[in-house]
């Protein structure tokens, strides 16, 4: 064996590890990478900047009632497709990849539970499905949410996070602004208490009727808050709007919301407020 054919043969690879996906995320706000299971223990809300996270309607549940307390109700209601309708793909194959990729059959899930040992009847948008958007299945979920606080003389909690109406629907989409917020007229026609919770983002057709009517109104950091998005503002006015234009902080310094509450401290908030209030 020769000198050269020596150094050759000590020489050795190692074969790189590879890190399975989903380990790390970048953070939205500050660009920090961050491990997942550390974020998830924060309740999604990254440590160095604050930024909160988009989370789901199931972990809002998790986050603000009671272990085992929460009994969903109408979980089994999904929308139909009236009006035929047909993008870049039919509505009804839409629904069904969004039901699949949630499990959840539409953008709310509601039911009765329990926070901090209080009843409450509570309603969590998902964005996820479909954009948060409102169709006939979410404003009927909420007239039998409002149905059930009257019932059971509870208080009502909705979280709304939302692009507005679902335009698959039409119409029936729109008629869904005024068919909840009659509705709500009839429950603080009980004397009951109303608390809204906007979390990011609340837009245009469920801002403009449930998410606005709340006794009080809350909103997580830095939620944007508007009617329409950057695209239709600038379309209408011809001006362009600033990045995260109209967060929760400037919604509130105009007297538009109650208080803007760190996503760890909303189940003792809502706990505050209901002690308080009913």
């Amino acid at each position: 064996m020769n000198w050269f054919e020596r150094m050759k043969s000590g020489l050795r690879t190692i074969k790189k590890r590879e890190l399975p996906d989903g380990v790390w995320i970048k953070c939205d706000g500050c660009g920090e990478l961050l491990y997942q299971k550390g974020l998830e223990k924060n309740l999604r809300v990254c440590p160095k900047c604050d930024h909160h996270f988009r989370i789901s309607s199931k972990e809002y549940i998790n986050i603000l009632v009671d272990e085992g307390s929460f009994q969903e109700t109408n979980a089994e209601m999904t929308s139909i497709d009236p009006l035929k309708f047909r993008d870049i793909k039919r509505y009804t194959d839409r629904l069904k990849d969004h039901i699949k990729r949630t499990g959840q059959n539409s953008a709310i899930q509601t039911g009765v539970g329990e926070i901090n040992g209080h009843p409450l009847a509570l309603g969590v948008m998902n964005f996820s499905f479909i954009g948060g958007s409102m169709g006939s299945v979410v404003g009927e979920k909420v007239v039998r949410l409002i149905n059930t606080a009257i019932d059971r003389r509870i208080p009502l909690v909705i979280v709304s996070t939302s692009g507005g109406a679902r335009m698959q629907e039409g119409a029936i989409s729109l008629m869904q602004m005024a068919k909840t917020s009659a509705n709500l007229f009839r429950l603080s026609q009980h004397g009951l208490l109303y608390i809204s919770v906007l979390v990011n983002p609340c837009t245009a057709g469920v801002l403009a009727s449930f998410a606005s009517l709340g006794d009080v109104i809350i909103a997580e950091p830095k939620t944007l808050i508007r009617f329409s998005g950057p695209r239709v503002t600038k379309e209408t006015t011809g001006q362009e709007m600033p990045p995260g234009f109209q967060p929760a902080e400037v919604v509130l310094e105009h007297g538009f919301l109650d208080m803007v509450v760190h996503r760890k401290d909303l189940k003792s908030t809502l706990t505050n407020l209901i002690e308080l209030l009913t």
